[in-house]
């Protein structure tokens, strides 16, 4: 429940506490949300929601954040976007996926560029990997943006729970402005390339999932590549655990992402089988393949955060069908900027190849707000 009421906007719930706090960024909205999980046996913000609002803290200037003693409201007041160089420990609930969902957002508007280190879990069952961002997150980036440098993601350390302690690095240039664009192609897939990832266990785990995965790929596509990555000694944390990750790339430059991982390591519960993950990994790289788009699914949200805050010009995209992450973001652009996009069935494929292919398509448009990075220096 929303209610923005003069300048201050005003939810209720510790949902899309993430969505809630970039547009407060990005709009210099100030937000109040009450009643955060007060009919939970533990209320109040988790330990992974203080350790975001915390990073927030270190890359603006002039922030005012209030929290009530038990945890249940909390009060932003945004600041000015600085950037800079930035450590910050993530905490263990979340992987650090979840805070890079925050920087990809707002660090190309920041005073200066990003520089940060995030310390926490590479691969997490809750949150997608650093792989999965960098092929999804920063070709969208690129899209919208003219950047004179290009936006640097790697993983220094990999590690995954109970005991995460990898590193990440992430280094994004700013930008005076977002350009308007039309992608309303997604193209044919080409090839599929992933990587098999082990840590602290036997490379031959790595194996038996890539074997099991390009079992199912290569009967649909025979360019199909997968690497074992088997992290040990300094580069490495110091739990163990293994996964497998998927990318489809097609010949329009799109790609489609799909990854599994073992759970942290419970005597209650045997580990999962390799076999069974790979196999896992490759039906849903299938199913991300057939909802289709030109966006994959986990980066729809940063999307139509871009369309609304571009140039006053007509901004088209295409997509698969929307999550109901993405619909939630898509009412709280609406609560934040007044926005409201346009949707309706796209049928560009259809008629290009004489029937359907895959899941019914989204068109979106709308005309950008026109936001600047008036935080840029101008030399």
């Amino acid at each position: 429940m929303t209610d923005s009421s003069g300048n201050e906007v005003k939810f209720e719930g510790s949902n899309f506490l993430r969505q809630r706090l970039i547009l407060s960024l990005l709009s210099g909205k100030p937000i109040k949300v009450t009643r955060i999980r007060c009919s939970e046996d533990t209320p109040g913000l988790n330990e992974a929601e203080v350790s975001l609002i915390r990073l927030i803290d270190k890359i603006t200037n002039g922030s005012i954040i209030s929290v009530n003693e038990t945890g249940t409201e909390l009060e932003f007041q945004p600041g000015l976007l600085v950037g800079g160089n930035v450590s910050h420990k993530c905490c263990n609930i979340r992987g650090i996926g979840y805070y890079l969902e925050v920087l990809l957002n707002v660090a190309p508007f920041c005073k200066v560029p990003i520089n940060a280190t995030l310390r926490g879990a590479t691969n997490h069952t809750m949150d997608p990997s650093i792989e999965i961002m960098k092929a999804t997150a920063i070709p969208v980036l690129n899209n919208f943006f003219l950047f004179d440098k290009d936006v640097e993601l790697k993983v220094v350390k990999r590690a995954m729970n109970p005991n995460a302690d990898g590193e990440v690095l992430f280094k994004c240039p700013i930008s005076r402005k977002i350009k308007a664009v039309q992608v309303l192609k997604q193209g044919k897939v080409k090839r599929i390339r992933g990587i098999a990832h082990t840590t602290k266990v036997s490379p031959a785990l790595g194996h038996r999932m890539c074997f099991a995965a390009k079992a199912v790929l290569m009967k649909c596509i025979p360019d199909v590549y997968i690497n074992v990555d088997h992290s040990k000694g300094v580069k490495t944390g110091s739990s163990p655990g293994y996964g497998i990750i998927l990318i489809a790339e097609t010949t329009e430059g799109i790609s489609y992402v799909a990854e599994t991982m073992s759970y942290p390591v419970n005597p209650d519960l045997p580990p999962p089988i390799p076999e069974e993950l790979g196999q896992e990994a490759a039906f849903k790289l299938l199913e991300e393949i057939n909802s289709g788009g030109c966006v994959s699914s986990c980066s729809q949200s940063l999307v139509f955060l871009l369309m609304a805050l571009g140039e006053k010009d007509v901004s088209k995209y295409v997509t698969g069908p929307l999550t109901p992450y993405s619909i939630q973001f898509l009412r709280h652009l609406v609560d934040f900027f007044g926005l409201k996009f346009h949707l309706q069935p796209d049928t560009t494929e259809t008629e290009d190849i004489g029937h359907e292919f895959g899941a019914p398509k989204v068109r979106l448009t709308c005309v950008g707000v026109g936001i600047k990075n008036l935080n840029k220096r101008v030399l």
